[in-house]
């Protein structure tokens, strides 16, 4: 029998569950669910998947139908600043000692599946099985679901969703997901259930087609971006961005983001496409406000204006390629300062050949507190491939290093951009609040 475990317990179990990886499939979770009474079918849910972006799309989403005075639950992944962060219900992350009871509860039921041949349930299998459990009890209007990795196998495709998106499609992950395009949008596209509303952002034409003929076979309706949905951006500064949008059944001008990068556009665009095929009245008004208080943090986050400093979570090459076409316009003219830290498993070559020549005042390498980091000393020997003549290539062992050197003598013609693996967007954000008080 196990005690009634604290906040501290709970998460040390959940954390010891990283030790069985990734394992793609959907037996161990519907069993699990099962056990706990299924409570994934108790839920009105929204599924969001997609290579980049699927954060800013689900944040855009829920604030919209909370700004019409819905109740609506957020499971996003991973977390910037506390755990409780990936399930939170009209901004409320799950209380310490909600979680810690659910997980006793939980634990009890994981450790059955564990002893039947379908073997150990991973560490996002029983997170996301917490997320529906608490999401139940609470039974909120509507549940935003992000997907872990791919879609297909992952562990969120055992709800029944209203409406689906797709954010856009590259390469990742393709040891899992496949090594092509169309193998990994397949991947994406196992969240497409039969007649149910599909709305995408996908850009590239072999995924689209893969959308197409899949959303085909199974009677789904495919909304895609520059197709049937528009959104054109209008204007940004440093407070956001303003864009117009159009669709099938309305077209709307001058919204507003405070977010920025034109990704954010696009992003925000397919979650207003979403909202408008979910069955609630449409309030432009509600809508329009919750499309410009939306804040995802982490996600190109201006930290300081004088001296200019951003934290972006940029962590694949497509991410790196969307903060680079962003940078420009954000600096100014300014000369760009940058802290990199990467996980080991991505493809650090591709970012760093993206975003070094971008860092003409200076490039300093860091490591984030993750297991799966990438030895700095060895990321800095590589990027001194791409640096610019002259420009310095140093490293910082961690993270709050890497921060006050970069903000050590930064000049008023320079700006400071921490970018990389979302652990070390945390910790640099929690670093620079000690610079930066709000």
């Amino acid at each position: 029998m196990i005690g009634v475990m604290n906040y501290a317990e709970a998460l040390a179990w959940i954390h010891s569950l990283y030790r069985f990886g990734i394992n793609p499939g959907l037996e161990r979770i519907k069993a699990l669910l099962e056990r706990l009474g299924d409570p994934q079918k108790r839920l009105r849910c929204v599924h969001i998947a997609g290579t980049n972006g699927k954060g800013s799309t689900a944040a855009f989403l829920a604030s919209m139908l909370e700004n019409e005075g819905k109740r609506v639950a957020l499971y996003t992944s991973p977390y910037l600043e506390a755990f409780t962060n990936r399930m939170a219900i009209n901004g409320a992350d799950i209380s310490r000692e909600r979680l810690a009871a659910l997980t006793t509860e939980v634990r009890l039921q994981v450790e059955a599946v564990a002893g039947t041949d379908l073997g150990q349930p991973t560490e996002f299998e029983v997170v996301t099985a917490l997320a529906f459990k608490y999401f139940a009890e609470e039974q909120p209007d509507w549940v935003v679901v992000e997907v872990g990795l791919g879609g297909r196998l992952d562990a969120t495709n055992v709800i029944e969703p209203v409406v689906c998106a797709i954010t856009n499609i590259a390469l990742e992950h393709t040891q899992i997901l496949g090594e092509t395009i169309e193998e990994i949008a397949y991947e994406k596209a196992g969240i497409i259930k039969p007649a149910t509303a599909i709305v995408t952002a996908a850009e590239n034409v072999q995924a689209l087609s893969v959308f197409r003929r899949i959303a085909r076979e199974r009677g789904a309706r495919l909304y895609e971006m520059d197709g049937e949905l528009r959104c054109k951006p209008v204007g940004a500064t440093l407070d956001g961005q303003i864009f117009d949008y159009q669709s099938p059944w309305r077209e709307l001008k001058g919204l507003r983001i405070a977010m920025l990068g034109q990704h954010q556009v696009r992003n925000a665009a397919l979650a207003l496409a979403v909202r408008e095929l979910l069955p609630e009245p449409f309030v432009e008004a509600a809508v329009r406000r919750g499309l410009a208080a939306t804040c995802w943090p982490g996600r190109l986050e201006v930290f300081s204006r004088n001296p200019l400093v951003l934290v972006d979570g940029a962590h694949n090459p497509d991410g790196i390629r969307a903060l680079c076409r962003a940078l420009p316009g954000i600096l100014g003219g300014k000369k760009l300062r940058l802290v990199v830290g990467i996980l080991g498993d991505k493809a650090v070559g591709e970012i760093l050949a993206e975003i070094v020549p971008l860092a003409s005042a200076g490039l300093i390498v860091t490591k984030p507190d993750n297991p799966r980091a990438a030895d700095p000393i060895l990321v800095a020997e590589f990027a001194r491939r791409f640096a610019l003549p002259g420009v310095s290539v140093s490293v910082a062992e961690t993270v709050t290093a890497a921060v006050g050197k970069g903000l050590t003598n930064l000049k008023a013609d320079e700006a400071l951009c921490v970018a990389g693996s979302l652990y070390t967007i945390s910790e640099a954000r929690e670093t620079l609040k000690a610079y930066f008080p709000c």
